[in-house]
């Protein structure tokens, strides 16, 4: 292909969705295409054509105003028309969208130039990957945990105002929705990708039900994510016994930190339990709610893909307790390190999985996590570390940028 593309996300290099951005862009330039990568903040990666939008006062008042206002995605106006005529200075022939929410672009002038001078003429295309929920609603990202329902008509009183974009004060979100159906529909050439078929079926019920809309899932480094041999058992004290791993960045309830802390009460009842749970993540004051449990390892973040994957590859199992997730990729590197998952039933969390190498339980039911595991203790080990690995072979990013390519952006040729 020899189009040129420009791909936009909050952030490029960092994170899962801004690893994902990178690599499309690596992988649309071995096919033959050039890339330009605009992100909102933090340092881009060297070896990409960047353009950063806006600047870290921007990108800070834009922050505090949301908190204030309610109206995420309406400011930094000086810097979408800024972005916007570096858009029409590149000339893509394809604009690959990715989160256009995080403090860093205007929603309402970025969309209202797509619609009006660039969707629709020969050779433009606009591709929107979705990484939640944000679009169709009128203030959050998610909802599963509260189960809300009221972004399928209409938006208000916000039960989840206060969860990021945070609004501290006023709650728009009626008004939010309205803009944003205003804004987002009625685009032409537009495909949206989710990475979770849970993702897709929510988009066909929401007002961008009007699009096509492709899933495909986020894919792993491989040679990162293997089996790794490690010292974890013997610096932490771990010995032979059965280790738990959960992960999260930031750990809150909706993401299974109180779960976690049950599952850690009811391990220690259990007559002759010796199972360890490593926790990474916490902050300093989780740390200490934790060091309360004889059972759990704190372990604050940490940035070593090398880290992650030997604490993987040490547990026996990957266990992920949240209430809500589009396509969680720490089930994917956990398998890829040969360990088993065990995860609630929650938004596209069960989607990488098979029986073979996952068990999904009820939202909440800490007795099934505990069952799921004493099922797997029953397998032969070597069996299971064979079929998650085979499970994660399907996720390789290679794999998945080769779909992109083939299924998205080669779609009509």
């Amino acid at each position: 292909m020899s189009e040129r593309v420009l791909l936009v996300n909050t952030v490029a290099g960092k994170g899962s969705v801004g690893r994902l951005v990178t690599g499309l862009s690596k992988a649309l330039k071995e096919r033959g295409a050039e890339t330009l990568i605009a992100y909102g903040r933090w340092d881009p990666p060297g070896g990409e054509e960047t353009y950063r939008i806006g600047s870290d006062p921007s990108v800070l008042f834009h922050g505090v105003m949301s908190r204030i206002s309610d109206r995420h995605g309406l400011y930094s106006t000086a810097a979408t028309r800024a972005f916007i005529k570096r858009i029409e200075e590149y000339a893509p022939d394809i604009i690959h969208l990715h989160n256009v929410h995080g403090y860093y672009v205007n929603y309402r002038l970025l969309f209202s130039w797509l619609k009006n001078e660039y969707a629709g003429k020969k050779g433009h295309r606009i591709i929107w990957t979705l990484h939640d929920c944000w679009s169709f609603t009128g203030h959050c990202v998610h909802f599963e945990y509260t189960g809300c329902e009221r972004w399928k008509d209409g938006c208000f009183h916000c039960p989840e105002k206060r969860q990021y974009p945070a609004s501290f004060f006023l709650d728009n979100s009626r008004e939010n929705f309205r803009l944003k159906k205003q804004c987002f529909t009625g685009i032409k050439d537009l495909t949206i990708v989710t990475p979770s078929e849970w993702l897709k079926g929510k988009v066909s019920e929401s007002f961008l039900g009007e699009y096509p809309v492709k899933c495909v899932p986020t894919g792993i480094d491989l040679d990162c994510f293997k089996k790794r041999s490690s010292l974890i058992r013997e610096k932490y004290g771990i010995g032979d016994k059965p280790l738990v791993l959960g992960v999260a960045n930031p750990w809150r309830e909706r993401k299974g930190f109180d779960d976690f802390l049950k599952l850690a009460s009811a391990l220690e009842k259990e007559e002759g339990s010796d199972f360890r749970i490593a926790m990474i993540g916490l902050n300093p004051s989780q740390v200490k709610v934790v060091s309360r449990y004889v059972n759990i390892i704190p372990v604050i973040k940490t940035d070593s893909i090398e880290e992650m994957a030997e604490w993987y590859s040490t547990s026996d199992f990957y266990v992920n307790l949240t209430y809500e997730d589009t396509f969680p990729t720490t089930n994917l590197e956990a398998l890829a390190c040969g360990t088993p998952v065990i995860t609630y039933g929650a938004g596209g969390s069960p989607e990488s999985l098979s029986p073979e190498c996952g068990i999904v339980t009820e939202v909440g039911d800490i007795a099934g996590v505990i069952a799921a595991m004493r099922e797997f203790s029953k397998r032969d080990r070597e069996d299971l570390e064979k079929a998650c690995t085979a499970r994660a072979a399907l996720y390789g990013k290679a794999e998945r940028f080769g779909q992109y390519l083939d299924e998205v952006y080669l779609e009509e040729e």
